[in-house]
C-alpha cells in the first residue's frame, strides 16, 4: 500500500509493541516463578505450580508456585517478626522505601505494562498510559503519609499483620492499592495475586528485593483462592483482611471474619449507571461510555454497564453509540492500535456469552459491530443491548464483560430511580451541560464515588469504595489509611493528654532493633538537548559490578532517544559560532565541577569496576588533565 491510498482510507497498521525484554524476563527465570516469602524466592512445600496462560493466544507463558497451607504459615510468620522492626524504622523510614519502590517502577514502567499485558489481555495503551502510573502514583502517595503519621496520628498504630487478596482484572493496580497504605503505616503484608494474573506481582517483589526492602515486611504467595487465600482469611496471627473481587466471594469472607477481631475491607462488584440528559455534550458522552464500559473489555467492578439516556435523544444518541461501536477495533492487546483485548479466560468468555444469550432470550434485542474476533484467543465483540427492562437479568447482574445495557428516562427524578435500582453501590456518572442539574443529581446516586462529565478517573489522594453489596471502606486518599490503623487506646487507657512524639513511640512487645534507613533512591537520566530526560521506553539497564552485584540502574535508550540526541545534536549552532575563548570557559568550567565531585567519582569507579582507589584516582585526575588539555587547545 502506498503513503497516498493510506491517507486516503486512515486505516490503522498494526503498531505492536514488542515483548523482548519481558520473554527475557521470563527466560531469567526459567520460565519458573517460586514464592517471595521472607526477602527469599522458595520452593513451595508441595513442589506444585500452575501454568501462566497468554489470553490473547492461549499459549503458556511460564508456571508459578501454588503456595499451600505451610507456606502461608511461614509467609505470616515471617510478616509477624518483621512487624515490630518496620514499625520502629519510623516513618522517615518507611517513606524513604516507598518512594525508592515508586521510582523504580517509574523506571521499568515499560516491562511492567508489557507483562500486565500479556498476563491478562488488556489492550497495551490501558497498562502503560493507566495502570502502571496509578501504580507509581499510590507509592509516591502514600510514601507521604508514611512521612507525616507521626505528626498527624499520634494517637494511633499499625494494625500488625495485613492480608491480601487481589483480583485478576487490575493484577497490579489493585495489588498497590493494598501494598501501599499497609506498608506506610507500620504494617507487614502477605498478599495473594489472582491465579490468573500472577506475573505483575511476581515482577513488583523483585524490584522490592533490588531497592532492599527488609524480609518478611512484603510475602507473595501465589495460589489458588480456595487453597491458599482460605490459608491467609483464616490464620489466627492475622489483624487485618483486605479483598477485592466478587461480591459472591466477599459475603463467605465476611463471614469466615466474624467474631474472630480481625478488620476487613470489602471492595466488590458493581453495575453502575452511566446518566446522559438531553444537555449534555454526546459526542463527549459517548467517548465518556467506551471508556466507561469497553475499558479493560468490561471487566472493571465500576463499569458504567448501564445506559440511561433522556428519553428525548434516546434514538440520536444510540445510533452516536453503534457508529462509535463500528470503529473500535479488537485484537492483539500488545498491538498499540487496539481498544479491545482479550478476555482473561475460557470460564469468563462463557459467562460473558452466557448472559448475552439471556439477554436475548429474555427479549433484548443485541448489536454488535459488523467486524470479527481473532480466532487464536479469547475474545468478545462490544455489544449493545435495547429494549430492557429494569427487571430483566443482564440489567440486574454484573457481567463483567463489555456488554452495554440501555434504557431511557423522562425526568432527573425516574433518572436517580432508575440508577438506584441496584444491589450494588459503588460508582455512577453523570452527564449535562447544567452545572445546577449535575449538583442536583449527585449526591442522590447511591454510590461510592460519582463521576461529573467523566468517568474511570482515578487518583491515590481520593478515596475509592462502594457500599450495599458493593463492599464497605475505601483505598486510596487519607479515608484509605484508616482501616490499616487502630487507636493505640483499644489496648491501653490514659487519663492523660498523648504528647506528640518526635520518633516512633516505644510500645510494649516492640524490638528495640529495627530496619536500617535505605539509601535515598538516585535516578541516573538520559542527558539529550542540555536536560537531563527519562528513556523513552522506561525501560531500566541494571549495572553489574564484577562480582555481578548490581550496583546501580540507567535507562535504557532505544531508537527514539538516539533520534532526539542527534536532532539536539544538529539543532545545536552555539557551540560553532562561540569564540574559542568562550568553549575553553565552558570545559574548564567542567573541570572545576568534576575537581569538587572528585571522592564520588572515585567511589563511583570502585563500586562499578572493582578497581582499587590508586587506579580510581589515577583515572579521575586524568580526566581532569584531558579536560584542562582541550581547553587549552
Amino acid at each position: 500500500m502506498e503513503v497516498k491510498e493510506i491517507f486516503e482510507s486512515m486505516e490503522y497498521g498494526p503498531a505492536m509493541e514488542s515483548k523482548t525484554f519481558a520473554e527475557e524476563w521470563f527466560d531469567e527465570h526459567d520460565r519458573k516463578f517460586k514464592l517471595y516469602i521472607n526477602g527469599e524466592w522458595v520452593e513451595p512445600q508441595d513442589d506444585e505450580y500452575f501454568d501462566a496462560v497468554n489470553p490473547s493466544n492461549k499459549e503458556v507463558m511460564v508456571q508459578v508456585a501454588a503456595a499451600t497451607k505451610g507456606d502461608v504459615d511461614k509467609a505470616i510468620s515471617a510478616a509477624k517478626e518483621a512487624q515490630p522492626k518496620w514499625r520502629a524504622l519510623g516513618g522517615h523510614g518507611r517513606a524513604r522505601y516507598l518512594y525508592a519502590i515508586a521510582r523504580q517502577i517509574q523506571k521499568n514502567a515499560r516491562l511492567f505494562a508489557i507483562v500486565e499485558t500479556m498476563d491478562n489481555g488488556k489492550p497495551i495503551r490501558e497498562s502503560r498510559d493507566a495502570d502502571i502510573p496509578i501504580v507509581a502514583r499510590h507509592f509516591f502517595h502514600h510514601a507521604g503519609w508514611a512521612q507525616l503519621m507521626e505528626r498527624d496520628y499520634p494517637d494511633y498504630e499499625p494494625v500488625g499483620v495485613v492480608g491480601g487478596i487481589v483480583p485478576w482484572n487490575f493484577p497490579l493496580m489493585l495489588f498497590s492499592w493494598k501494598v501501599a497504605p499497609a506498608l506506610a503505616v507500620g504494617n507487614t503484608i502477605v498478599i495473594k495475586p489472582a491465579k490468573l494474573t500472577s506475573l505483575s506481582a511476581i515482577l513488583f517483589a523483585e524490584i522490592c528485593h533490588s531497592v532492599g526492602l527488609p524480609p518478611g515486611v512484603l510475602n507473595i504467595t501465589t495460589g489458588s483462592g480456595t487453597v491458599t487465600g482460605n490459608a491467609i482469611v483464616t490464620h489466627p496471627d492475622l489483624n487485618k483482611l483486605t479483598f477485592t473481587g466478587s461480591t459472591e466471594v466477599g459475603r463467605t469472607l465476611r463471614k469466615q471474619i466474624a467474631g474472630s477481631g480481625k478488620k476487613i475491607t470489602l471492595e466488590l462488584g458493581g453495575k453502575s449507571p452511566f446518566i446522559v440528559f438531553d444537555d449534555a455534550d454526546l459526542d463527549s458522552a459517548v467517548e465518556g461510555i467506551v471508556n466507561a464500559i469497553w475499558f479493560n473489555q468490561g471487566q472493571v467492578c465500576c463499569a458504567g454497564s448501564r445506559l440511561l439516556i433522556h428519553e428525548t435523544i434516546y434514538e440520536p444518541f444510540i445510533e452516536k453509540v453503534k457508529a462509535r461501536m463500528e470503529k473500535l477495533r479488537v485484537g492483539d492487546p500488545l498491538d498499540k492500535s487496539i481498544d479491545i483485548g482479550a478476555i482473561v479466560d475460557k470460564s469468563q468468555w462463557k459467562t460473558i456469552d452466557d448472559y448475552v444469550k439471556i439477554g436475548e432470550k429474555e427479549g433484548g434485542i443485541k448489536w454488535q459491530p459488523s467486524q470479527t474476533c481473532p480466532d487464536e484467543g479469547y475474545y468478545y465483540l462490544p455489544t449493545l443491548f435495547t429494549n430492557v427492562s429494569p427487571s430483566d437479568t443482564i440489567v440486574i447482574e454484573e457481567i463483567f464483560g463489555p456488554v452495554l445495557v440501555a434504557m431511557s428516562f423522562r425526568t432527573p427524578k425516574e433518572a436517580v430511580e432508575l440508577a438506584n435500582n441496584s444491589v450494588y453501590g459503588l460508582a455512577a456518572s453523570v452527564w449535562s451541560e447544567n452545572i445546577n442539574l449535575i449538583l442536583d443529581i449527585a449526591p442522590q446516586l447511591k454510590a461510592g464515588t460519582v463521576w461529573l462529565n467523566c468517568t474511570n478517573l482515578f487518583d491515590a489522594s481520593t478515596g475509592f469504595g462502594g457500599y450495599r453489596e458493593s463492599g464497605f471502606g475505601r483505598e486510596g486518599g487519607e479515608e484509605g489509611i484508616w482501616d490499616f490503623m487502630k487507636p493505640i487506646w483499644e489496648k491501653e487507657f490514659t487519663t492523660k493528654p498523648t504528647k506528640i512524639p518526635l520518633a516512633p513511640t516505644k510500645k510494649e512487645g516492640v524490638d528495640d532493633q529495627s530496619f536500617a534507613l535505605p539509601d535515598i533512591d538516585k535516578t541516573a537520566k538520559m542527558y539529550i538537548g542540555g536536560k537531563q530526560v527519562r528513556p523513552d521506553a522506561t525501560y531500566n539497564l541494571k549495572i553489574k559490578n564484577p562480582s555481578k552485584e548490581i550496583v546501580g540502574d540507567v535507562g535504557r535508550g532505544n531508537r527514539k532517544d538516539i533520534r532526539n540526541a542527534v536532532e539536539a545534536a544538529h539543532k545545536e549552532n552555539k557551540w560553532l559560532s562561540m569564540k574559542g575563548h568562550n568553549r575553553a570557559q565552558v570545559i574548564y568550567y567542567i573541570a572545576e565541577n568534576l575537581i569538587y565531585r572528585r571522592e564520588e567519582f572515585i567511589n563511583r569507579l570502585m563500586k562499578v569496576t572493582g578497581t582499587t582507589k590508586k587506579f580510581a584516582e589515577k583515572e579521575v585526575d586524568e580526566s581532569i588533565n584531558r579536560l584542562y588539555y582541550y581547553a587549552s587547545m
